[in-house]
């Protein structure tokens, strides 16, 4: 399958490495993968602090990138979610008929990379082997509004040589929910303590999930308290091999 990658603007700023593990895994995986590169940001910045006219022509963007892709995969469950969740309501609010197909025809065609893996795919086991002890965080939009359910922990748990430990209240928010971590960050603050303490308690030598934002707030806090532990999106877990 031709596999064309959307990276997400702060995952090419700030965590390429998350993009070329994608690449090896979906490649180790016999997939071609292109990189349409006049690609930018899906626009839930702008959409989520009310910027939403200038987040308007990054829909039309997306799709003139991607309207031939026979899929789209992306490591963000954040973005995936603003696309499945808003492009709709976008695309119906420019009045643009065409543009209401094309955004109909393609979003079934968008898949976060963990899912594209266990709900396209039917994979569990994609040859990695990453010898550390591991916690999970999931994401709210993972898991409240994409539903990726328990399929990240199964692709983890088919690593070898990992030692996985489920974190307590796995389902419970990080704090960081983009500008609401700015805009109140003292209530971010305490949820984001309350989750370091979760990781903390696990051992852990790793800290992953499918979402660079959320695990760079946690990873804040581990690395100003000096705990030792990194955070690893999954992709960079799964994309390990033994030797390499």
């Amino acid at each position: 399958m031709r596999v064309s990658l959307f990276i997400t603007c702060y995952n090419d700023t700030l965590f390429p490495e998350t993009g070329k593990a994608v690449v090896r895994v979906l490649e180790r995986l016999g997939h071609t993968v292109d990189f349409p590169a006049g690609q930018t940001c899906c626009g839930q910045m702008h959409w989520n602090t009310g910027y939403q006219e200038e987040a308007l022509p990054l829909l039309r963007r997306f799709v003139e990138q991607f309207r031939h892709a026979e899929a789209v995969v992306s490591p963000s469950t954040s973005c995936i979610a603003m696309m499945k969740d808003h492009y709709p309501l976008m695309a119906e609010r420019l009045k643009d008929e065409k543009l209401k197909a094309e955004v109909a025809a393609l979003l079934p065609k968008v898949w976060e990379f963990s899912q594209f893996l266990t709900q396209k795919l039917g994979l569990e086991d994609v040859g990695a082997y990453y010898p550390h002890r591991v916690t999970y965080h999931a994401s709210c939009h993972g898991l409240r509004s994409l539903h990726v359910g328990d399929g990240p922990m199964k692709l983890l748990r088919a690593v070898r040589g990992i030692d996985l430990v489920e974190i307590e209240n796995l389902e419970q928010c990080c704090g960081f929910g983009g500008t609401f971590a700015i805009k109140n960050a003292e209530v971010s603050s305490a949820m984001l303590a309350e989750k370091v303490r979760g990781v903390l308690n696990t051992r852990a030598e790793a800290v992953t999930g499918c979402d660079n934002s959320c695990l760079m707030h946690i990873g804040g806090a581990l690395h100003r308290e000096r705990t030792g532990v990194r955070p690893v999106h999954i992709a960079e877990i799964l994309a390990s091999e033994e030797g390499g």
